[in-house]
Order: C-alpha cells, then sequence, then structure tokens
C-alpha cells in the first residue's frame, strides 16, 4: 500500500515479534519454523483478509525479524504508514513449544525490544486529518502492559479516538507473564468511560471489576457492550438490551494460540459491516474456528469467500 488509506476501517497498535514454534520441547532440539506474531496484527491480517481497511502502528528493529515483519504484514494488506523502525533496539522473539496435545508453552524475549518504545509520538498522525480517521480504534491490554512509553501511547490513541468520535474496541487479553491482574486493573480500569465495546474471556472480567457480576457494573457503568469468549462454549454478547448467546463451532482443535485475535476480527468484521448482534457473534465464532482449526496465530484465517467453509460437512471437498 502507499500512503494511508482514506477511511481506514481499523486502526491498532502494539508488538510484532518474530514467532519461532517447535513441534517439540526446546531441550530437545530438532528444527524450528519461523513466522511473526503478536495480538493487534492478528486482528489486522484477520480483518484485511475479510476486505478491511486496516492500519497498524507498531515499532520493529532495523534487523531481519524485523524485516520479516513489515514484509508479511505488508502482503497481507496491512498498512505500515505509521509504523516506525528503530535502528537501536531489536525486534522481539517469542518462542511456541508443542508441549502435549493441543497445549503449547510460549515464551516471550521482549526486555528491551523495539515493540516496547511505541510510544505518545507515534499516535498524532493516525488522527491528523479528519477525513482519514478510522472508524474503530482496537487496543488491547497486552500493548498497555509493556511499559509506561506504550501504555502513554495506549491512553493516547484512546483519548484522540474517543475526541474524534471513532469507536474504542479494547481487547483485556490479560498475560500473567506480563503484568499481574492488580497492575491491569490499575492501567485499564481508567480507560473504560471512553471504551465502547470491551471483549473479554470470563477470566478476564475480574481485570476490569471487583463487582461479583462484573457484566453488569460494567454495563451500569456506561460500556455499550461488553463481548465474553467461552473458549468452546461460545460468546455472549452484553448490552442494556439484553444478551445473546452464539456457541462455538464444532471443528478439529489442532492450535488455539491466536483464536481470541481471530474471534475479534471476525466481530469488528461484523460491526463494520453492520450486522445485527446475532450475525455479529456467528462471524465471530467462525473466525475463531478457523484459527483453532490451523496451526499458527494467523496462517488460517479466512478471507471473505471462504467463510462459509465451515458449513460444509467434515472431510468434504470443496469443488
Amino acid at each position: 500500500m502507499t500512503g494511508t488509506p482514506l477511511g481506514v476501517d481499523v486502526l491498532t497498535l502494539g508488538e510484532t515479534m518474530a514467532a519461532f514454534r517447535a513441534p517439540a520441547p526446546l531441550r530437545l532440539g530438532g528444527t524450528l519454523s519461523l513466522s511473526v506474531a503478536g495480538a493487534e496484527s492478528n486482528v489486522a491480517i484477520g480483518l484485511a483478509r475479510l476486505g478491511h481497511r486496516v492500519s497498524w502502528i507498531g515499532v520493529t528493529g532495523a534487523d531481519e525479524p524485523g524485516e520479516l515483519i513489515r514484509r508479511t504484514l505488508r502482503a497481507e494488506g496491512v498498512d505500515l504508514t505509521l509504523a516506525r523502525v528503530d535502528p537501536d533496539a531489536p525486534t522481539g522473539l517469542i518462542l511456541f513449544e508443542a508441549r502435549v496435545g493441543d497445549i503449547s508453552r510460549v515464551t516471550y524475549y521482549r526486555s528491551g525490544s523495539a515493540g516496547s518504545r511505541l510510544s505518545v509520538d507515534d499516535v498524532p498522525a493516525a488522527f491528523a486529518a479528519a477525513e482519514r480517521k478510522p472508524r474503530i480504534l482496537h487496543v488491547t491490554g497486552i500493548t498497555a502492559g509493556l511499559g509506561d512509553q506504550p501504555y502513554a501511547a495506549v491512553v493516547a490513541a484512546v483519548d484522540a479516538a474517543r475526541a474524534a468520535g471513532t469507536l474504542v474496541c479494547l481487547d483485556v487479553n490479560h498475560r500473567q507473564r506480563v503484568w499481574s491482574v492488580e497492575r491491569a486493573a490499575a492501567a485499564l480500569r481508567p480507560l473504560l468511560p471512553s471504551i465502547d465495546l470491551v471483549v473479554a474471556s470470563d477470566d478476564e472480567l475480574g481485570v476490569l471489576s471487583d463487582h461479583p457480576d462484573p457484566v453488569a457494573a460494567l454495563l451500569a457503568a456506561g460500556i455499550p457492550e461488553v463481548v465474553v469468549k467461552h473458549g468452546g462454549q461460545g460468546a455472549t454478547s452484553h448490552t442494556k438490551r439484553g444478551s445473546v448467546h452464539t456457541p462455538a463451532r464444532s471443528v478439529p482443535v489442532l492450535d488455539t494460540i491466536g483464536a481470541g485475535d481471530a474471534f475479534v476480527a471476525g466481530l469488528l468484521s461484523g460491526l463494520l459491516d453492520r450486522l445485527d448482534v446475532a450475525d455479529r457473534l456467528d462471524r465471530a465464532v467462525t473466525t475463531g474456528a478457523f484459527a483453532v482449526a490451523t496451526r499458527g496465530d494467523w496462517e488460517g484465517l479466512p478471507t471473505r469467500a471462504e467463510l462459509s467453509l465451515l458449513d460444509h460437512a467434515p472431510g468434504s471437498a470443496v469443488r
């Protein structure tokens, strides 16, 4: 892409890392596959494959892993006009080990990474021209937890989006290795008055509220919609008008990494297409199922033409 596309559908910001995957514990040696991974860029790729215009703000190193990330995102149709290369910091690394069954062990090497140098100064250009402002800003708790600078960037983006009338989506995406529940709560709860859509798994709701019924508390506090992911049990959208539940699609589970990001991509795609709540959730659980049934964070995500593939019987040959 050349230049930030007019009328950006979704803007997101965060760290993307070079991702190494091992089919067995690393201590045993063997081969590794190399790709890229990052919650926000996973969502960006998922949305781009569904035909939406997506812009990603992030920082990579002036190294080969950084070039891999930039090359991959460009190839997937994600706009990188607002991305930056830091010549003084390395691109972060993430290691995935297939440990047993569909359970993976994840190790991060991101201390001092280029991605952790995301800052407030990276944000203003995204909202500098009214005709280019994004329809949706997507942020996650992962980026907010990477340090003071990335957190300040998230706050600045949320503030700018609110001022521009852009819908703001927060995926809690809590990672215990990034920060504790207490620290995450202290950072994310102040953002809630500016959030239009919260996405969280059942066990992440406590990050945003101490109330015995956190969904009810969030709605009472003015959040228009809270979408709760229940893993293999599907997802539920809660608004003041009521709740809508959609069961998960039944697919073989090969790799659960990235399923939540795929879900968000489908959900935001449905919002952009002005689908009703039930149809948005259906698209979300469908894109999530594609992620679960294929290996990799984003590699198996569907194009718009492929959304109906899971309607076919298992073992079908689509001719």
